[in-house]
């Protein structure tokens, strides 16, 4: 092994040996103990095995067959503990689990049975291996709307929570393995094992959250201990909520929630947190549910207004996105709401 290799497999091994200590420390250690947290431990684990599986095979082609069909196997569960880990995160509930798991692990124990990788390397490059891979994709996909409120911050420029960053840096890291071993079929099959990046990007940020002064772990502290404070600022909140309306701040198609929070003397984050807890929706989709009841006035005058210019009309900047928060929120298009009235 020449000089290159052996700086390869070291920062390789480095980021599946990271991973597996990092498993142990949410399974075993972790100050704050939540239910969640074994999920993220079982993810970090069977993304371990799939890296150190690419390591040594990638290094030692006379790797045992079994040990890289174990390796493949891993990933059928990477999807389903992602997503079991974001959703059980994000919605504080209890989460079946069973029924993500355990289908999996008998459909891929029953192929390994019947189709050995040592007897079978062809159905598992062509099929098996492309299945797993589709399914893990899938559920890539299906996580994706429990990131997306903390995306959304992003794009409305809002202060990020240290969660909000923790869980999109999972997201992220988790999508990017999968882009990398895709990738590798194409280029270098290592590009996979090097994205050990992102389990020790997992170990700094874990150090980072957890040597502030948070009270538990990626915890974000209570806003507003003094239950008066909290209430005032509760009440401050409901009573300026109406100057949305009243001013009709809602038609500015470039109204932002800094503008607004200025508009009421709150800071943002407060103003998105209110929202986001007390009433379960961003600040975009707060505003937007006043832009489609105004349409709806508009579908219903007896002058018609043409429907192309309702957006305009209703404070959106564009058509499109008109038309689609219109079909989002009521749930038919602008044509057919009128339409089914009898406008």
């Amino acid at each position: 092994m020449n000089f290159e290799s052996q700086i390869i497999f070291f920062f390789s091994a480095l980021g599946a040996f990271n991973g597996v200590l990092l498993t142990f420390y949410f399974a075993l250690t972790a100050k704050k103990k939540k239910f969640s947290n074994y999920f993220l431990a079982l993810l970090l684990l069977t993304l371990s095995i799939r890296i150190i599986k690419s390591v040594f095979f990638y290094f030692n082609s006379q790797l045992s067959n079994i040990f890289i069909q174990i390796g493949l196997s891993a990933c059928i569960l990477i999807g389903p503990f992602l997503f079991l880990y974001l959703k059980s995160y994000t919605h504080n509930g209890k989460s079946k689990w069973a029924i993500h798991i355990i289908p999996y692990l008998v459909g891929i124990t029953i192929l390994g049975i019947l189709y050995p990788y040592v007897e079978n390397r062809i159905i598992w490059s062509r099929w098996i291996v492309k299945g797993i891979y589709l399914q893990w994709l899938i559920y890539i996909i299906m996580s994706f709307k429990f990131v997306q409120p903390a995306i959304g911050k992003i794009k409305e420029k809002v202060y990020l929570k240290n969660i909000d960053v923790w869980l999109i840096s999972i997201y992220l890291g988790i999508t990017f393995i999968w882009s990398s071993y895709m990738i590798g079929a194409y280029t270098s099959y290592i590009i996979g094992a090097l994205s050990f990046s992102f389990v020790l990007y997992l170990i700094v940020l874990l150090f980072i959250f957890k040597n502030k002064k948070e009270s538990t772990f990626f915890e974000e502290k209570e806003k507003y201990k003094n239950k008066g404070i909290e209430q005032e600022m509760l009440d401050r909140i409901e009573q300026k909520l109406f100057i949305i309306v009243e001013k009709k701040m809602f038609l500015n198609p470039n109204l932002t929630l800094a503008e607004t929070a200025k508009e009421f003397s709150i800071p943002k984050h407060v103003l998105s947190q209110y929202l986001n807890e007390k009433m379960g929706k961003s600040f975009s989709t707060y505003i937007n549910e006043f832009r489609i009841e105004k349409a709806k006035e508009f579908l219903q005058a007896p002058n018609h207004y043409p429907i192309e210019d309702l957006g305009y009309e209703s404070g959106f900047n564009s058509k499109s996105t008109f038309f689609t928060t219109f079909k989002k929120i009521v749930g038919q298009t602008p044509a057919e709401y009128r339409r089914n009235r009898g406008f």
